[in-house]
């Protein structure tokens, strides 16, 4: 069994990597399949409503994202220093009060959700497809915290081929019975937001289970004392992915009002399919800096100064692969994933393949910002991956979007992606070797 302690060479790297990765990818896959049985069973407003009330409800769920990664980055830096019943103890903080969150922002969804479509700018069946679904989902909002904390916490558990099993069963959930409830019954869009809900309950239950039982991981669920100072640095550090899921899910919202001004349902419709497969795509580099952030963070604790460099170095060369070959993947394929969605529609069909022959481009940098990100936040420098997170997803996408279709219409939409990723890179690069002789990783 791959140790936290361990040397990581390529093959070791990719080894303990891969699951986190495919657990991503798999989790993306899952998301995808809601829109996949509503746009070919329910039609495209019904898919433009998924799409129009999505991002407020990843705003509210990716709060185990910041608990995750953060909690999780300071867990493997306090194990790295020998000290595994205080791990156990900041772990069992986290997991209990995430699920708190849970409840609470779950809540307060059920109460925004309506005024928010309304603002974005929802009408008539779109805005009642819109209240209709999200309100289903937001009832098992708890377990969706918690299944994206865990998600990152497996690694930091040395488990992450048991997370990846757990990912998969709730992914099944959801395929199997988006299948059964959309396809076969015809319940429609209720139908795909039962699926959603009842695979999120799924995701987040195993883990409670697993971790609140002995087990032979690194981590169990413990009594604990309340620890202000550690919830404190786990949400600093883990500030970068919240920030990020959140501008995404703001950016999005944003999009969305332009889209809806330059191309109506149809541009919405277009974007949906854009986002769905930048997921899965995305979720690659999301994956390999998950799985690789408790190593980085295990041996920045123990001080071994050459393992930080050799991880850095092989990571860049592995994040450059993984870039390229999406790209490829990408312009080539960009018609026949397109058509699973929209390929009722020619002219819909039309608008997204060359929405998408542009969007590509973007996966030729976007993993550099989001490894730099996720590396500082291993680190422990939660304000650095945050400065990333920031500028990458929020200010260098909302002055694109707001500027570029002035000058270029629709296409200025698609462009504003690819913008904001080549100016992440470069902001990611300059920190990296601003930070150098901190840290001590080049």
């Amino acid at each position: 069994m791959i140790q936290l302690s361990d040397h990581f060479h390529y093959k070791h790297l990719l080894r303990f990597t891969m699951p986190s990765i495919i657990m991503l990818v798999f989790t993306s896959i899952y998301g995808v399949v809601d829109g996949f049985f509503v746009s070919n069973f329910a039609g495209k407003t019904q898919f433009a409503a998924v799409n129009f009330i999505m991002p407020l409800l990843m705003i509210l769920g990716c709060v185990g994202f910041m608990f995750g990664t953060g909690g999780g980055a300071l867990i493997a830096i306090t194990m790295g220093t020998g000290n595994g019943k205080k791990a156990n103890e900041i772990f069992s903080l986290l997991v209990y009060v995430s699920a708190g969150c849970g409840v609470a922002l779950g809540l307060a969804g059920l109460l925004l959700l309506g005024p928010v479509a309304v603002l974005m700018g929802a009408e008539g069946d779109m805005l009642e497809a819109c209240v209709r679904y999200g309100r289903i989902v937001l009832a098992a909002l708890p377990f969706f915290v918690l299944q994206y904390e865990f998600q990152c916490l497996f690694a930091t558990a040395e488990k992450p081929k048991l997370g990846l099993l757990v990912t998969v069963a709730a992914g099944m959930t959801n395929m199997i019975l988006d299948a059964l409830f959309v396809a076969v019954f015809s319940w429609g869009l209720e139908g795909a937001a039962a699926a959603t809900a009842l695979s999120q309950f799924v995701g987040g239950v195993i883990p409670l289970i697993y971790f609140g039982r002995k087990n032979s991981s690194l981590l169990r669920l413990v009594k604990c004392r309340f620890d202000g100072g550690a919830l404190v640095k786990a949400c600093t550090n883990g500030a970068s992915e919240l920030m990020s899921s959140i501008s995404m899910s703001i950016v999005s919202m944003l999009y969305n009002v332009q889209l809806m001004k330059y191309a109506g349902e149809d541009g919405i419709a277009a974007y949906g399919v854009l986002m769905y497969v930048s997921m899965i795509f995305q979720a690659i580099f999301i994956g390999y800096s998950v799985g690789a952030a408790p190593v980085v963070g295990y041996h920045y604790g123990a001080q071994n100064r050459d393992e930080l460099k050799s991880l850095l170095r092989k990571s860049a060369v592995l994040i450059g692969g993984f870039s390229a070959a999406m790209f490829l993947a990408g312009e080539t394929l960009c018609r026949p994933l397109s058509g699973i969605f929209v390929g009722y529609d020619e002219e819909l069909l039309d608008m997204t393949v060359h929405a998408f022959a542009i969007f590509s481009f973007s996966f030729l940098f976007s993993g550099v910002s989001v490894y730099g990100s996720s590396f500082f936040t291993a680190l422990g420098d939660g304000l650095t991956s945050a400065l990333i997170s920031f500028l990458r997803t929020l200010v260098f996408q909302i002055a694109a979007v707001l500027f570029f279709p002035l000058v270029w219409e629709l296409d200025g939409i698609w462009l504003s992606i690819v913008f904001a990723e080549v100016m992440a890179v470069a902001v990611t690069l300059l920190l990296l070797y601003g930070k150098r002789k901190k840290y001590c990783y080049v």
